[in-house]
């Protein structure tokens, strides 16, 4: 029996649960460990989470530790458990690249954990250089998408497996304790969600704009549900006075998985709209309850969860007009809508956790996949 050790710097809902599902994929071949850097993310205000199926350590209760600490921190747990696996996320991170550094030098094998594109931003030949030499210590990759794993092979990583992004299709349906769509909540009652942080690239202004022009061509428009919270949230407040959308657009505040998956199950429409968006996690939880995506070009979840009529939409991040075409396109046409949404449904098993379970393994047994 192996053991493997997966590093994320928090655990959310999702990451146990793919802690959870390498334990049940690989049946009694290995024992996991999960760790986390600390017990509150910076960016999400969700719950740590953890399982029975495994052991997760918190390597520091506050967010103020330094990365020397947080190296020694790891080096400390490596040699407390030594022949382990490791699995890290945030390769970019000097703490972790060092790690990774360390964990080859000793013999162990760590592999890299990540979903960045090519696409997310400009990039410099420098810099690209500078990150194929930080990533010479891994042994291979768990990526996300096509454009993941080519960015890996770019970065001369191999081999590398996938998905990454994955969550429990099935927690997500107990915790909305609603029939998947189309059945459930009748298609008249639904509403437009966009579940997404108030930061510049989640291009949230925007789609105000695509919705107030989708309204007004609207005789009864659909109400928009905004779950998030950040530092644009006086601007985007502003924008909805300005665009008199004050009736039509609910801000919930951020919410924890039960009540995004309770609100999906009544929703017509997921909308993310991002400028700069690696995945889009929320797009499986979506997916998870029959929802249609309308999703910009640049998420990565695009990639294999999203099919332009078949399961939802995609269109180009600054394209208001096309945006709001869309969400009148899925508000009118029940018809269109149940299509899409029999679509959403069967597209969420790619996103659902089985998928990294498998890729671990693959990476892990060479050859002894099981199905």
């Amino acid at each position: 029996m192996i053991r493997i050790a997966f590093l994320w710097d928090n655990f959310g809902p999702m990451h146990a649960d793919r802690v959870d599902a390498v334990v049940r994929q690989l049946d009694g071949r290995a024992t996991c460990l999960g760790v986390e850097e600390r017990k509150h993310s910076e960016e999400y205000d969700w719950v740590s989470e953890t399982r029975d199926s495994f052991e997760k350590i918190t390597l520091h209760d506050g967010a103020g530790a330094s990365r020397i600490r947080k190296l020694i921190a790891l080096i400390k747990l490596s040699l407390r458990y030594r022949g382990t696996s490791w699995f890290l996320c945030n390769y970019e991170r000097p703490h972790v690249a060092t790690f990774a550094l360390w964990l080859t030098l000793t013999g162990r094998r760590p592999y890299i954990m990540g979903c960045s594109k090519f696409d997310d931003l400009p990039r410099k030949p420098a810099r690209e250089l500078i990150k194929k030499l930080i990533l010479l210590p891994y042994k291979g990759a768990l990526g996300s998408g096509i454009r993941t794993r080519e960015y890996f092979r770019f970065l001369g990583v191999s081999p590398i497996e996938g998905e990454y992004n994955t969550l429990s299709v099935q927690r997500i349906r107990d915790l909305a304790g609603k029939p998947v769509a189309p059945e459930g909540t009748p298609f008249a009652e639904r509403h437009l969600t966009i579940v997404a942080r108030f930061i510049p690239k989640k291009n949230l202004l925007l789609a105000l704009e695509a919705y107030a022009l989708y309204a007004a061509r609207t005789q009864a428009p659909r109400k928009l549900h905004l779950c998030g919270s950040g530092p644009l949230e006086a601007d985007i407040k502003a924008k909805v006075k300005e665009l008199g959308l004050l009736n039509h657009v609910v801000f919930r505040g951020f919410v924890q998985t039960d009540v995004i998956a309770r609100t999906l199950g009544d929703t017509l429409a997921l909308i993310l709209p991002s400028i700069e968006e690696q995945f889009g996690n929320v797009v499986i939880e979506a997916q998870a309850m029959g929802v249609p995506v309308i999703v910009s070009e640049v998420c990565g979840a695009r990639d294999l969860l999203v099919r332009n009529w078949q399961n939802g939409f995609v269109f180009e991040p600054d394209n208001a007009v096309g945006l709001s075409r869309y969400m009148s396109l899925v508000s009118e046409d029940e018809a269109l809508w149940r299509e899409l949404s029999v679509g959403a449904g069967q597209t969420a098993e790619i996103g659902d956790v089985a998928s990294f379970a498998r890729a671990v393994e693959a990476l892990l047994f060479p050859g002894e996949a099981t199905p």
